[in-house]
């Protein structure tokens, strides 16, 4: 059996079942391997912290000038893989993620907060990037094999996490210095993801080519998503959901180290089992998704995810706090997933829609989370993080647009 495909209007591509399957692992390892580079970041923000003699404030600061650089890459995403292709896009991030995050841990024992805040900019717009075009292709390969697997592989990106997380855990215990850490994950998680790629699906295969009328360029394309509502809608449910994960990813460990007055080894460990959970929700995110469809799944998640963020904010005691954090991880594991899935109902329009999805729910990912440290100058770490629930509560309200359109609708 065969898939038939395009790369353009014109030039017809068959793909093989062997070459959709390489693909999908391709694209699982890279969706891990991602993972592993940010959980590991994120496990060693105490030490960062610490390094840099900063306060919650301070650090939410820092953290808040590196995500600008995703927030000004993310929204050309779109354009950019038009004009240059998946592939070459993909590479070039990785590159600059990679040259950007080595330069930031290298920077961190200097205690210098401005160069490091400067260098993670730059290593945000290519971690960013590389982000939503993983996801792009990702859809490519889920519209080929004709069935939904976006969860699995974003559950490769939390069994990614869960490995960064425990790296992370033992890198801390050994006492293995920031720099040291950070640097051998980047050369190992670049170098794999720039083999991987070799195994994409040609640009155009299934998704994107053929609703391009003739004559019309890329940029215009990949642009009039945006003004779309049912695809901006499916950003702002993502939004919540990517908050979720990336206050998760960036706080945990300090909520818990903090809060309850514990070591850094505990708090990575913590963050370890908030991406644990998330992994074992996505692989099973599949079959509960065709089982009951994506409303009254996503209206169930986001529900443990609201239980699970009320009860770690206000746990009276370290365990009571750990069993919320495997709420919370169930809960934010299908949004971000789903929200992808749903932008990519119409295969035609796909490209341009997962590229704004992605790109709107990576800058809650990005974005909330230092403003939520800077909050935490006031409150606390936990206290701050009950905040979540509001924009939680808003894609409860916003789950019907996952569901799939009827024919002829958007």
């Amino acid at each position: 059996m065969t898939v038939p495909a395009t790369t353009d209007t014109t030039a017809p591509v068959i793909l093989s079942n062997r070459a959709v399957n390489r693909a999908a692992l391709a694209v699982f390892l890279v969706f891990a391997l991602n993972g592993v580079l940010l959980s590991s970041w994120a496990s060693r923000l105490p030490a960062v912290r610490d390094s840099l003699g900063l306060t919650p404030g301070g650090l939410g600061l820092v953290l808040l000038v590196g995500a600008t650089g995703s927030l000004i890459a993310l929204p050309l995403t779109g354009t950019v893989v038009q004009r240059f292709g998946t592939l070459l896009t993909t590479r070039m991030a990785t590159l600059l993620g990679a040259v950007g995050l080595t330069c930031t841990a290298l920077a961190v024992p200097s205690g210098n907060a401005v160069a490091v805040a400067a260098l993670l900019f730059v290593a945000t717009m290519g971690i960013g990037v590389w982000n939503v075009t993983m996801n792009l292709q990702g859809t490519v390969v889920e519209q080929a094999l004709g069935r939904a697997i976006m969860p699995r592989f974003h559950a490769g990106f939390s069994l990614g996490a869960v490995a960064g997380a425990t790296l992370g855990a033992l890198a801390a215990v050994a006492g293995i210095p920031v720099a040291g850490h950070i640097i051998a994950v980047i050369v190992v998680a670049a170098a794999a993801t720039l083999m991987l790629t070799r195994r994409y699906l040609p640009d155009g295969a299934v998704t994107g080519a053929k609703d391009r009328p003739p004559g019309q360029p890329p940029a215009r394309h990949a642009l009039a998503a945006w003004a779309e509502p049912r695809t901006v809608l499916i950003g702002l449910m993502v939004v919540a959901a990517a908050l979720t994960e990336g206050s998760a990813n960036d706080w945990i460990a300090l909520a818990v180290v903090d809060g309850f007055d514990t070591r850094d080894a505990i708090g990575a460990a913590a963050f370890g089992l908030f991406v644990a959970s998330m992994t074992g929700m996505r692989f099973a995110g599949t079959r509960l998704l065709d089982r009951y469809g994506r409303v009254p799944i996503l209206r169930l998640s986001t529900g443990l995810a609201l239980v699970g963020l009320l009860g770690f904010g206000l746990a009276p005691s370290l365990p009571m706090a750990l069993i919320a954090i495997i709420l919370w991880g169930v809960g934010a594991a299908l949004g971000f997933p789903v929200g992808m899935s749903a932008a990519a109902d119409e295969p035609d329009h796909a490209a341009a829609r997962v590229s704004v999805v992605s790109s709107i729910g990576y800058v809650g990912f990005l974005f909330g989370p230092p403003l939520l440290g800077m909050l935490a100058d006031h409150v606390g770490y936990r206290h701050a993080l009950l905040f979540i629930a509001l924009p939680l509560a808003g894609s409860l309200l916003l789950s019907p647009v996952a569901a799939r359109p009827r024919l002829g609708a958007q």
